[in-house]
Parts: C-alpha cells; sequence; structure tokens
C-alpha cells in the first residue's frame, strides 16, 4: 500500500489528510472518506486501508482543519466534548462544497487515481455531508453511502433530506436499530423524500446495532453489523464505480 499524509489546499486553507491506495494496478476508482465527529484518527486511517486494499484511492481529510490540524477524542471527558461540540458546528453545506471542490481538484491531479469515478462515504455527522457532497457536485459523483448518519432531518432550508432533487447519483443509508441521532420518524421522512425525487437508493436496518457500530474501537462496536456494512460498501462501489 502506499500512504501519505499531505496537505490539500483549499479556499480556507490547508487541510491535512491522509491518503492510501494500493501499490499497483492503477488509476484506481476514487473514495472520499469523511470523519465523523471524533476526528480523524488511525482508528479511521484502519478503515481507510481496507477500503483502499480492495483497489481504490482512498482521501481521508481532516475537516477540522480551519480549527485545528490534530484533534481527535481519545478520552470523552466532558471538556473534550464540550470542544468537539465546537468543532462539529462549524461544519455546514458551506465548508462540505469547499472541501469536496479541494479533494475533487487533488484527485483530477493524482496520476494513481481515476477521478472519472468517484464515490463518498459518511459517518455519523458527515452523514449530511456526503448528501450535500452529491447535490453540490451531481455530475463528479458516482455513489455515497451514509453510515448512521445524523442530524438528516432538520429545519433548515439546506437540510440533507432535502437534497434527493439535485442528487443523481446512488445512494446507501446504513442506519443503526438504536440511534438517538437518527430515529426512525426521521429515516422514514428521509425515505418518503428520496422516493419523492426519484432517488436511486437503499435505507437498510442493522438489527442488534446502536449508533456507532462500525468502529471498532468504540464500545458500541458490533462485529456483524460492522461487516455488514463493509460487504455493502465493497457493493456499491463495486457496481456505482468499476
Amino acid at each position: 500500500m502506499i500512504e501519505q499524509h499531505i496537505d490539500i489546499p483549499t479556499a480556507d486553507g490547508l487541510m491535512n489528510s491522509f491518503v492510501v491506495c494500493p501499490e499497483e494496478g492503477g488509476p484506481f476508482p476514487v473514495v472520499l472518506f469523511y470523519m465523523d465527529a471524533p476526528g480523524k484518527r488511525e482508528e479511521l486511517h484502519d478503515m481507510a486501508r481496507r477500503l483502499a486494499s480492495v483497489g481504490y484511492y482512498v482521501v481521508l481529510p481532516n475537516l477540522y482543519y480551519r480549527r485545528t490540524r490534530d484533534f481527535w477524542v481519545k478520552e470523552r471527558t466532558p471538556e473534550v466534548m464540550a470542544v468537539m461540540s465546537e468543532h462539529m458546528v462549524s461544519l455546514n453545506a458551506a465548508t462540505t462544497q469547499v472541501d469536496t471542490d479541494a479533494m475533487l481538484r487533488f484527485v483530477d491531479a493524482q496520476p494513481q487515481a481515476n477521478a472519472c469515478r468517484i464515490g463518498a462515504v459518511g459517518y455519523c455527522m458527515s452523514g449530511p455531508f456526503v448528501m450535500w457532497a452529491a447535490a453540490q457536485f451531481p455530475v463528479r459523483l458516482s455513489c455515497i453511502a451514509s453510515i448512521y448518519g445524523a442530524r438528516m432531518v432538520t429545519d433548515a432550508p439546506d437540510s440533507p433530506h432535502r437534497m434527493p432533487p439535485k442528487i443523481s447519483c446512488e445512494c446507501y443509508f446504513a442506519c443503526a436499530e438504536t440511534d438517538i441521532w437518527a430515529p426512525p420518524s426521521e429515516v422514514q421522512a428521509l425515505e418518503l423524500a428520496l422516493k419523492a425525487a426519484g432517488t436511486r437508493h437503499r435505507i437498510e436496518w442493522y438489527p442488534g446495532t446502536e449508533h456507532g457500530f462500525a468502529f471498532p474501537q468504540r464500545a458500541v462496536y458490533h462485529k456483524a453489523g460492522a461487516e455488514r456494512h463493509w460487504e455493502r460498501l465493497f457493493c456499491l462501489f463495486g457496481r456505482a464505480l468499476r
């Protein structure tokens, strides 16, 4: 595997990122990996490596780069969680557009990346980000996956559930059985919006899981659910990007 820690220039500064792809057989389809709220960390690097190992060029940025280059939650103390919340609320549809544009420009210039075939995956707080990215760059993204995406239905004009009319790619949504950040009522509203727009999609419930189930170092890690989510990602990316 080829791994790099690089700074991707954006309109708002340098976005430090982890980039990984196989050594041989390129150029590879691209997967943009949007981090969850606890930050870019080795746990996510390992997940990016797993994606890359089956033939993808994976870009995992630190989306908090406007505020810090190295925040990640090591211990869930009240003080750390308060800082994380401040970082979280600094991100929105506008920052997603800036960051996605920067990643697209970056992969366009990489010989190992096949930038004609791009997918995206987001976890938790970045479930909305992949929805926004697909709506903002409908010609560039071929598929997106939201894994227990949080706050997918809000009262805001740019709520993710209002994006389907602007999305032309295939969408996958993995939903935890127990998730205060994505209760069944909100998932139902999202599904209604997707159906009304005619957006290609699949929403799948994961029995016995809680929010965060795919992260190996989380207390709520659910091995069967995590492996199912990998299977679904590989199938989605294989179908849409190859």
